[in-house]
């Protein structure tokens, strides 16, 4: 029976391929398309699961959260980091290999800890859930901008 580390790495690993296959299953030409002002590019949602990995691998890594975070700097990075789709695949890669590690690493009395966040304390067993739920619903996000490029059915 694996642990739940251990199955939240695996579920985070093949859920990070299926957001891949999502984004892959666009045109290259919509990828960076959004269907109405004000909504989201498929390259936009990977940057942000590329970028929330990244810092949710230090998290779980022991480090706290940034008493000097911006909101307002990381949608600028992130929409900085989505104008280059190799670069945003790649930091994904390298991002979820990192969290997936992170995650692994979590010994059982690790899962109780807390980490303070802007919003109220978190645990770490609630963060490492995150990066597969946070994949998962983009996945449908994506997916969902992939059928509104569809031909309609007669």
């Amino acid at each position: 029976m694996p642990t739940i580390q251990q199955f939240l790495a695996s579920g985070t690993r093949e859920q990070s391929e299926k957001l891949l296959t999502a984004l892959d299953s666009l045109p290259d030409d919509k990828r960076n398309w959004s269907p109405t002002a004000g909504s989201r590019s498929a390259i936009d949602q990977i940057a942000e699961c590329a970028m929330l990995n990244g810092s949710t691998a230090l998290l779980l890594a022991g480090n706290e959260f940034p008493k000097d975070f911006s909101f307002e700097k990381y949608l600028q990075e992130k929409l900085d980091l989505a104008k280059d789709y190799h670069r945003t695949v790649e930091l994904f890669k390298t991002n979820t290999d990192a969290v997936c590690r992170a995650i692994a690493n979590l010994t059982e009395s690790d899962l109780g800890k807390t980490v303070e966040m802007p919003w109220g304390s978190m645990s770490l067993n609630d963060l490492a859930s995150y990066p597969l739920w946070n994949m998962t619903y983009h996945e449908g996000q994506i997916t969902y901008i992939r059928l509104m490029l569809e031909e309609p059915s007669a």
